[in-house]
């Protein structure tokens, strides 16, 4: 089973950070795009931020644009999302997916193969 993990959410007041890491059970996690995604309470899933597999271009949802950044390190087979002031909004559980998207929009979600299980991020005070 090809899954990918999701770690480091948790609990953070406003304008805290948080990292999430994701890494890949069964999947060779460098050959791929990688794409973070959350659903908050009420609402669909979005596309919050995108990396090409050798991390030269990635893309972002307005609404985290200047707070949050992805990256990876093929050598560990990793990708992280951080998280940088963060609001109440952002509140939701956040999933890690790969696959081989057309293009490198948020709103390709369709086009990733590879789903974690998510990790939850709340954030209040």
């Amino acid at each position: 089973q090809f899954e990918p993990v999701e770690s480091g959410g948790g609990l953070v007041q406003p304008g805290g950070s948080l990292r999430l890491s994701c890494t890949a059970s069964g999947l060779i996690l460098e050959e791929y795009a990688v794409g973070w995604f959350r659903q908050s309470p009420g609402k669909e899933r979005e596309g919050v931020a995108i990396i090409s597999s050798s991390g030269g271009t990635t893309n972002y949802a307005d609404s985290v644009k200047g707070r949050f950044t992805i990256s990876r390190d093929n050598q560990k087979r990793m990708v992280y999302l951080q998280m940088n002031g963060l609001k109440a909004e952002d509140t939701g559980v956040y999933y890690c997916a790969a696959g081989w998207p057309s293009k490198y929009g948020v709103d390709l979600q369709d086009e990733y193969d590879y789903w974690g299980q998510g990790t939850q991020v709340t954030v209040s005070s």
